[in-house]
């Protein structure tokens, strides 16, 4: 089998991975693994916060342009916790180092990229 994976720019063959313009020889990988990094929280709530608590000193003042900004930001706040996605990510370890290969958003996708690796890794001989 010559090109055992090839899908959305990333490959995988009896020699090498290539992903994201990287390219990584079988035989220097060490391991594969997939990390998943969550919903940044902090942000969106601090803006949220801040959006709030100036629509309420807005109105405790009884500026329409306090309130308009403050709701704004609210609103600022929870669209960017909407948009934001849960990324995954697959991690090389490779001459002793750790380097990003892929991510993406489909955890499915970069789990059969890790996998065809680590079969590709224990279908190669070893050298």
């Amino acid at each position: 089998m010559d090109i055992p994976f090839n899908e959305r720019g990333v490959s995988v063959t009896r020699n090498a991975l290539s992903a994201a313009g990287q390219v990584f020889s079988l035989r220097e990988i060490g391991s594969v693994r997939v990390v998943t990094v969550p919903k940044n929280k902090w942000l969106p709530v601090s803006i949220s916060v801040i959006g709030v608590a100036g629509a309420i000193v807005g109105a405790v003042f009884r500026s329409p342009a306090g309130i308009v900004c403050g709701v704004m930001l609210a609103v600022v706040g929870w669209l960017t916790w909407i948009s934001q996605d849960v990324t995954h990510r697959l991690i090389v370890e490779s001459g002793g180092k750790e380097r990003e290969a892929l991510s993406s958003v489909d955890l499915e996708f970069v789990e059969r990229v890790a996998q065809t690796v680590r079969d590709a890794l224990t279908a190669a001989p070893a050298s």
